[in-house]
C-alpha cells in the first residue's frame, strides 16, 4: 500500500476563512487566530501559517500590514467542494448555500472530484435558471492518489481511473510506470497538471496485479477509498506499551459488577466485543440491567499517537473478506474486548426497571465486570424459541424487557427497516462459494434495544437541560449527537403520491404520525411484489444520519436526544462521548465545541467512505460469484428503472444487473419516468419497478464491477397499457 497521507487541511482552510469573514471588520495575527481556534501545538501553528499564506495568494484574505490578516471582500468569488458527474460537468457545493453552482465541462479547469475550489460566478440564478460558474483555482486537493487500469504504449502510458467521477486519464512517463503491464490495476499519484495540458501527469506508485485476482481487487478497493492495509510500526509499538493489567488500585475506583451475571451476544465470527449485558433482581423488586461498554478511553488518551491514529481512521471498516480496525489488535481484540472468563474495565449505563420495562433509576459510571458467557446470536435465538439452554432465565427476562422497550419505541414513532444483509461464504483464497443473508431476529433485536436505550439516555444526560437548569452554561452541555433530521416535505409528498398508485396511504402530519404511517406502510407491503421498490424509495426519502454537536433529534428512531456510546472499539464518536460523559460526571470540561464539530464532520465523512468501500467489495464479490453463470436463467425482481436501462435483482442471491434500454429490441419502448417503468408502444408490454421477471446472465465485468442481464423472451410481465398515457411518451429508446 502507499504511504499514509496526512489529514487534509481543507477543514482548516474553511475554518480560518469562516473565522476571518465572521470578524470581517478586524485584523488578526496568526497567534490571535490560533488562540481563537485553540490551535496549540507547534505543528498546528505551522499549518495555520501555511493556510494563511495560501488564502492570501488565492485572494480570499488580505495582509493589511505585516503579519496582520483580514477577510477580503469579494462578492464575485466563492469556495466550495466540486462534485463531478459522469459526463464531466460538475456542481460546486458551498457551505450555507442551498443551491449548488453548476460548472460546465469546459470550465472545470484542473479540478478533480471533491477538491476544494475557488469559483467565479458567471451567471446568477434567476427565473428558474440555475447559478453557473467557472473554476479559477484549486485551493486544496481532496486526494492525490487514484486507482485505475494502466494502458501501456511504446513511448508512454495512461492510467484510466476506475472512479467514473474522475473525468480525465493520467499521463505517465514509462520511467514512472513501475514496469506495470498493460491492463493491470495500479495506484497512480498525481504529480502536476500544467496549464494548457489536456491531462494531468502522474506516477504509478503501486501495481496491484491483474483484474479479477482477489488480492489485487481487494487491495485496489482499499487504496481507492484511502483505507490502510496495516498500522504503522510506531502505532503497533505504542499499543504494545499500553499497560493492560487489571489492578486493585483501579478496581477500587470503580463499581464492581464481577459477581453479577454478565454475558456478551455477538455474531459467531466476532473477535472484538464492545458490549455486555448484566442482569439481577434487586431487593426492591426491580430488575437491574447493566449495559457495559468497553472502556477504551482508559487506554487511549486524548492527543496521544494512538488517539491521533484512531481519529484519522474514525471507524472500523468491514469488507467482505476482512476487518480494517480502528484500533490495533492488542487493544481491539484483547485489552478492550469483553472476552469471556476475563475481568474487564467498562463504562456502564445501569438501569433499574420494572416488568413493563419502565425505568425507575439510571446510573452512569466506570465499572469492572467479569463476562460469564460469550453467546452467538444463533445460540440466544435458540434459547428464546425453545426456552431451554444455559442462562435461559436471564435471556428470557432480557428478551421480555427488550420487547417492551421496542413496543414503546414503535408506539412513539420509531421506524423499522428490516433489510437483509448480503454475506458470502469464501474459500481460503477469498473466492465466493455461496451467498447468504443476515436478517434480524429476536436475539439481534434484544441487543439492539438495550444499546438504543443506553445511547438515548447518555444523550439525554449530556444534552437535555434539567428542570430549572441554567442553560447558559454551554461548556457543561457539550455532546456529540447522532442526528437524523426530519425528511424533506417534498420527498414525503412524492413518496405518498407514488405509493397511492398501489393502493397504499401515507399520512404526513406531525413527526410521530408520519413515522407510524411509514411503519404501517412497510408492514403492509411485506411480501408484496412492490415491497422492495417501496422500501427502497422510503429509505431514499430519508436524510443521511450524521454526527454533530448541534442536536436535531433522530427522526428514524423517534428520539429527541440520541448519541453513539456503545461501540468505542470501532467508532471514534463513541470515544468522544465516553470522554464527554466522564468529564460531566467529574464536573470538568473536556473539550470545546469547535474541535468536536470538526471531529464530527470528519467522522461522518469517514463513515460514508467506509460504507462506500463495503458496498464496492460486496458488488465485486457478487460479480465474481456470477462470473461462472453466464447463460444461466434466474428469477428476478425489477429493482430500478432509469433512462439508460432496467436494473434487476436476482431473488436467490440478491445480485443486481442491468438490462440496457438499447437491448430492448422487441418493441419501441417509452421511458415513463414518473411511474418507474418502460412501456412498449406497439405490443403493450410494461417493465415496471417491482415486477417479477426471468433474466439470463449475459456478462460479468469484473473490471467495472457490473453485471449485464437480458430478459428471457417469453417471460417479461405483459399487460395492456391502460388508457393512452400520452404524457408518458417522454423518451423513446
Amino acid at each position: 500500500m502507499s504511504k499514509r497521507k496526512k489529514q487534509p487541511k481543507k477543514y482548516l482552510f474553511e475554518q480560518v476563512l469562516a473565522f476571518l469573514q465572521h470578524n470581517s471588520e478586524k485584523t488578526f495575527n496568526y497567534k490571535q487566530i490560533g488562540a481563537a481556534m485553540e490551535l496549540n501545538s507547534d505543528q498546528e501553528r505551522l499549518e495555520l501559517i501555511e493556510v494563511l499564506t495560501g488564502l492570501t495568494d488565492q485572494g480570499f484574505v488580505k495582509e493589511v500590514e505585516a503579519g496582520k490578516f483580514g477577510a477580503k471582500e469579494n462578492k464575485q468569488y466563492v469556495s466550495g467542494i466540486i462534485d463531478f458527474t459522469q459526463q464531466g460537468t460538475a456542481f460546486v457545493i458551498v457551505d450555507g448555500v442551498d443551491t449548488d453552482i453548476f460548472i460546465p465541462a469546459k470550465k472545470t479547469k484542473d479540478a478533480l472530484n471533491r477538491d476544494l475550489v475557488k469559483v467565479n460566478i458567471t451567471s446568477r440564478a434567476s427565473g428558474g435558471r440555475r447559478q453557473e460558474g467557472e473554476v479559477v483555482e484549486v485551493i486544496q486537493r481532496a486526494r492525490t492518489e487514484f486507482v485505475g487500469t494502466v494502458k501501456v504504449l511504446p513511448k508512454f502510458a495512461f492510467v484510466i481511473p476506475g472512479n467514473t467521477k474522475i473525468h480525465v486519464d493520467f499521463f505517465v512517463n514509462l520511467k514512472d510506470a513501475q514496469k506495470a503491464l498493460d491492463g493491470q490495476k495500479v495506484l497512480v499519484r498525481f504529480k502536476e497538471w500544467r496549464s494548457g495540458d489536456q491531462n494531468p501527469t502522474g506516477e504509478i506508485i503501486q501495481v496491484f496485479g491483474n483484474p479479477g485476482e482477489h488480492k489485487a481487487e481487494m487491495n485496489a478497493i482499499m487504496a481507492e477509498y484511502g483505507l490502510p492495509e496495516h498500522f504503522p510500526d510506531e502505532i503497533e509499538a505504542a499499543a504494545k506499551k499500553v499497560p493492560t493489567e487489571i489492578t486493585a488500585q483501579e478496581i477500587a475506583k470503580r463499581r464492581d459488577f464481577r459477581e453479577v451475571t454478565t454475558m456478551t451476544i455477538d455474531p459467531a465470527d466476532a473477535k472484538d466485543f464492545d458490549d455486555a449485558l448484566s442482569l439481577r433482581k434487586l431487593d426492591n423488586g426491580l430488575w437491574e440491567v447493566g449495559v457495559h461498554i468497553a472502556d477504551v478511553t482508559h487506554y487511549i488518551k486524548p492527543h496521544s499517537v494512538l488517539d491521533k491514529e484512531a481519529v484519522q481512521r474514525a471507524t472500523s471498516v468491514y469488507l467482505v473478506d476482512r476487518c480494517i480496525p480502528m484500533l490495533p489488535e492488542v487493544l481491539s481484540n484483547f485489552a478492550c474486548s469483553l472476552r469471556p472468563g476475563e475481568e474487564k474495565y467498562c463504562f456502564s449505563a445501569v438501569f433499574q426497571m420494572d416488568d413493563d420495562a419502565l425505568i425507575h433509576d439510571t446510573w452512569f459510571g466506570k465499572t469492572v465486570i467479569f463476562s460469564n458467557k460469550r453467546f452467538a446470536y444463533e445460540d440466544v435465538q435458540k434459547i428464546i424459541e425453545t426456552e431451554e439452554g444455559e442462562y435461559k432465565e436471564d435471556i428470557l427476562v432480557l428478551d421480555k424487557l427488550a420487547k417492551k422497550l421496542r413496543a414503546d419505541r414503535l408506539r412513539k414513532g420509531s421506524i423499522v427497516f428490516d433489510k437483509a444483509e448480503v454475506k458470502f461464504h469464501l474459500d481460503e483464497e477469498g473466492n465466493p462459494l455461496g451467498v447468504f443473508f443476515k436478517t434480524q431476529q429476536d436475539a439481534h433485536k434484544l441487543i439492539e434495544d438495550f444499546m438504543l436505550l443506553a445511547n438515548k439516555k447518555v444523550a439525554e444526560f449530556l444534552g437535555k437541560p434539567a428542570d430549572g437548569e441554567n442553560t447558559n452554561k454551554k461548556s457543561e452541555k457539550l455532546c456529540v449527537y447522532r442526528v437524523h433530521d426530519t425528511p424533506n416535505d417534498d420527498k414525503l409528498m412524492e413518496l405518498s403520491s407514488f405509493v397511492a398508485r398501489f393502493g397504499y396511504e401515507l399520512s404526513t402530519g406531525n413527526k410521530q404520525k408520519t413515522a407510524q404511517s411509514i411503519n404501517k406502510l412497510l408492514v403492509d407491503v411485506k411480501n408484496k411484489k412492490e415491497a422492495g421498490m417501496i422500501e427502497l424509495l422510503t429509505v431514499r426519502s430519508m436524510p443521511k444520519a450524521i454526527y454533530t454537536t448541534k442536536n436535531a433529534g433522530h427522526y428514524g428512531l423517534g428520539f429527541e436526544y440520541y448519541t453513539h456510546f456503545t461501540s468505542p472499539i470501532r467508532r471514534y464518536p463513541d470515544v468522544m462521548v465516553h470522554r464527554l460523559l466522564e468529564a460531566r460526571l467529574n464536573k470538568v470540561n473536556y473539550s470545546n465545541k469547535e474541535e468536536l464539530e470538526l471531529l464530527c464532520k470528519h467522522s461522518s465523512e469517514m463513515e460514508r467512505t467506509a460504507a462506500e468501500a463495503e458496498r464496492a467489495s460486496i458488488k465485486y464479490k457478487q460479480v465474481e460469484y456470477m462470473s461462472d453463470k453466464i447463460g444461466q436463467i434466474f428469477k428476478g425482481v425489477i429493482s430500478g428503472v432509469t433512462e439508460w436501462g432496467i436494473f434487476v435483482e436476482i431473488v436467490e442471491n440478491k445480485c443486481e444487473g442491468l438490462i440496457r434500454s438499447r437491448d430492448l429490441t422487441d418493441d419501441a419502448y417509452v421511458y415513463d419516468e414518473d411511474n418507474y417503468r418502460y412501456v412498449g408502444r406497439h405490443k403493450g408490454k410494461i417493465y415496471a419497478l417491482g415486477d417479477s421477471v426471468l433474466i439470463i446472465v449475459k456478462r460479468a465485468d469484473l473490471l467495472k464491477k457490473q453485471l449485464d442481464f437480458g430478459f428471457v423472451d417469453d417471460n417479461p410481465v405483459s399487460k395492456p397499457v391502460e388508457g393512452k398515457n400520452k404524457r408518458n411518451n417522454k423518451r423513446r429508446r
